[in-house]
């Protein structure tokens, strides 16, 4: 999807580095996401939430607060104060582009600044935090040890992570002053809290104040064993699941219409990983991911290409047995398709042209529940085989079709 570096300016004159995630498709609506303390706006978890919105439609821009990453300006002038006259820049930035952002996301310290700023930026209609602290003076507690001599001399350098940063005694005493609770009583918006139980840094009571001092309609869903910083692929694809869902009903996003051509839209397949084989799948407002197993290299997150193939035949199986047998008035009560995949040799297989001597062989089994006879159960069947997807496949595949035994 195509990706754009930009800048914009702040109330400061600084030049903020920046860079919009842009939808392949028609853009349904943008979002503004704030990185975490010390942090820019390639952590693992800015990335892949840009990218998983992007795909459903929701353009992201992140950015380099004041004196961080790419951006202009000193760190150590900088304060609680500044990141949100940042996000307002920002979201001002967004609006000259007639992208004006409908949905705010703040990591740790970012995820304070968004409930912070939340009330400036009028167009927001929902907030998401991740791993956000309820005082904006708990990030104190990364330089606890410093904080005499920040005090005494008015800034002291800081090692944090693989960076040193100088803070300064104005950016405690703000963070020291800010709070939060008046913001979330008067929020207005949707908001989700996203909180890890085993967060080291920002503890999960933290998330039970902000959800407690929110008024609905509120969120809470728990990162399990996530790290402060998703670190893992895995909880980041997570938390950026969980945020794209969220999203879709609370911003009361605008389906676009299918192309000519192509009654049911366009399902696009784009990688998520490019270092392995995770892909996302949007069709319509429908998302899900592909992936290979464990074996075969891949990252286990998502059915297969195989086992997405089975699944449409499954599905269409099931639905046109139904369609019939509702049509006919019988007493079907439940339907479920077994599909499982395999190759064979070609000349197991009578009439089958199979390349390099092997074809591929769909095995179905269904099970039909109800008070059917013997006659009624052959023919639906019969009927399975006139399944669009099993006649789509059956021009180069053989599909293997049996009842299962009734429970």
């Amino acid at each position: 999807m195509p990706t754009e570096t930009l800048s914009f300016e702040n109330s400061a004159g600084h030049k903020l580095a920046a860079r919009l995630e842009r939808p392949t498709g028609p853009l349904r609506a943008t979002a503004l996401f704030a990185h975490c303390f010390a942090c820019t706006k390639q952590s693992l978890a800015a990335r892949r939430i840009a990218r998983r919105l992007a795909h459903q439609g929701i353009a992201v821009l992140s950015f380099d607060f004041t004196g961080l990453g790419q951006s202009e300006g000193d760190f150590a002038h900088t304060t609680f104060t500044s990141n949100l006259n940042d996000l307002t820049a920002a979201a001002e930035a967004l609006a000259a582009r007639g992208m004006a952002p409908a949905l705010l996301v703040g990591h740790s310290l970012g995820g304070a600044a968004v409930l912070a700023a939340a009330g400036r930026i009028a167009t927001a209609r929902a907030v998401v935090t991740i791993g956000a602290p309820f005082e904006p003076a708990h990030v104190a507690q990364n330089f606890a040890g410093a904080l005499a001599q920040i005090e005494g001399e008015g800034s002291a350098a800081i090692r944090l992570g693989a960076q040193t940063l100088t803070i300064g005694r104005e950016f405690l005493r703000d963070i020291a002053a800010a709070r939060l609770e008046p913001a979330l009583t008067a929020l207005g918006k949707a908001l989700l809290v996203l909180h890890a139980p085993r967060d080291s840094v920002v503890g999960i009571d933290n998330a039970s104040r902000i959800f407690q001092a929110a008024r609905h309609p509120k969120s809470f869903v728990t990162l399990d064993s996530a790290d402060h910083l998703l670190t893992d692929p895995a909880d980041a694809e997570y938390a950026a699941d969980v945020i794209a869902t969220w999203a879709e009903r609370y911003l009361a996003l605008a389906r676009p219409a299918p192309p000519p051509g192509a009654p049911e839209g366009v399902t696009r397949v784009a990688e998520a990983d490019p270092g392995g084989f995770l892909q996302d799948i949007q069709s319509g407002p429908h998302h899900l991911r592909a992936d290979e197993p464990l074996a075969y290299g891949g990252t286990d997150l998502g059915p297969s290409p195989y086992q997405l193939l089975a699944a449409g035949l499954g599905a269409c199986t099931a639905m046109t047995i139904r369609m019939y047998a509702r049509r006919k008035g019988w007493p079907l009560a439940h339907v479920r398709v077994d599909v499982s995949h395999d190759k064979m040799h070609g000349q197991d297989c009578k009439d089958c042209n199979g390349r390099d001597g092997r074809i591929d062989v769909f095995r179905r089994e269904i099970a039909l529940e109800g008070e059917l006879d013997g006659d009624q159960r052959q023919r639906l069947l019969q009927i399975a085989d006139r399944c669009p997807v099993h006649r789509t496949l059956e021009a180069s595949s053989r599909i293997d079709t049996v009842l299962a035994d009734p429970a």
